[in-house]
């Protein structure tokens, strides 16, 4: 990797960020969901990973009072096995932690394997199941939380 930059994302960024959700996800997000997200949700808080120019990940979190609710982790194909899903992650902690987050959660589909070892390493902790969360396949989704006073694993 050249230059990596992880920042806040911007109104400028929705397309991006929108067309990225076409191609990571079965079930995208809506352009509209996004951009209500960055410009209207006062909980919500995105961040974009920009390699040489191209943002090439992202990440959004809502605060909720003392929680952080992970909304979505994507990196875009090529650039996947490179560190950025585990940099957005950690970036979006520490600034919730900083925020006086105590305690983080997500949703996961079950047969995501490489997202689950992610959030592990994290320390997110299993905690539950949402029967037939997904709509496109009926899936499963895996509820994690996270406390962070525990520090990440190596």
């Amino acid at each position: 990797m050249d230059k990596l930059i992880v920042r806040t994302a911007e109104a400028g960024d929705i397309d991006a960020i929108a067309a990225m959700e076409q191609v990571c996800f079965s079930t995208p997000w809506s352009r509209e969901s996004i951009a209500h997200d960055l410009t209207d949700n006062s909980m919500a808080q995105y961040l974009v990973a920009e390699l040489d120019g191209v943002i090439a990940g992202y990440g959004g979190m809502w605060v909720i009072v003392d929680e952080g609710h992970i909304t979505n982790v994507a990196v875009l194909p090529r650039y996947r096995n490179k560190k950025i899903a585990t940099l957005l992650m950690s970036v979006l902690l520490t600034a919730g932690e900083r925020q006086g987050i105590r305690r983080f959660t997500l949703e996961v589909r079950s047969s995501n394997e490489a997202a689950k070892a992610l959030y592990r390493k994290l320390n997110f902790k299993e905690a539950g199941l949402r029967k037939g969360y997904y709509q496109d396949t009926g899936e499963d989704a895996l509820i994690m939380w996270r406390d962070p006073a525990e520090p990440p694993k190596n």
